[in-house]
């Protein structure tokens, strides 16, 4: 019997200890939050995204069971924003390829947290992908989103000729 793991309450600890895999074709409107950075969104926009949980065995690392829970995370969207350059609408492209290593807490993650190089979570029974999927996206969010080449003349130009 496969076991079903919910994205909205996901038991870490069981999802990679069965190396099991999750995978979304989402509406943008679910995300609220990067909802809220968009320029005219409309319900066709959608968050592709995988999840993958790995147990890796480690030597002496004092955690139990000797062994490091992992989750691998992909996903692929495109934003509609408003270029600052032109002003006119561009689709800005966002993809996040991560790997989070889950700790017991969240003081054992801000102690490991300045010795690791390593996404540092703790580990929860309820834990929200989806949560982590929208924080994941709006860390990618261009500072200033724009064209590569702008589909309009810029025109560089003031109003105010004492400026």
């Amino acid at each position: 019997m496969t076991k079903e793991y919910s994205p909205d309450r996901l038991d870490v600890k069981a999802f990679a200890q069965a190396s099991a895999s999750l995978s979304g074709h989402d509406s943008l409107l679910k995300y609220e939050r990067l909802a809220h950075e968009a320029q005219g969104i409309h319900p066709d926009l959608y968050v592709n995204w995988q999840a993958a949980g790995e147990l890796r065995a480690t030597a002496g690392d004092g955690e139990s069971e000797g062994a490091q829970l992992w989750l691998h995370l992909k996903v692929q969207a495109a934003l509609p924003m408003q270029c600052q350059r032109c002003l006119t609408p561009v689709d800005v492209p966002l993809e996040v390829d991560r790997s989070f290593r889950f700790v017991a807490d969240e003081a054992t993650a801000e102690a490991q947290d300045d010795e690791t190089e390593e996404d540092l979570l703790a580990i929860s029974r309820e834990f929200d992908l989806h949560e982590l999927i929208e924080d994941e996206l709006l860390m990618a969010l261009p500072v200033v989103p724009s064209h590569e080449e702008c589909p309009v003349p810029v025109v560089m130009a003031v109003s105010d000729e004492d400026f």
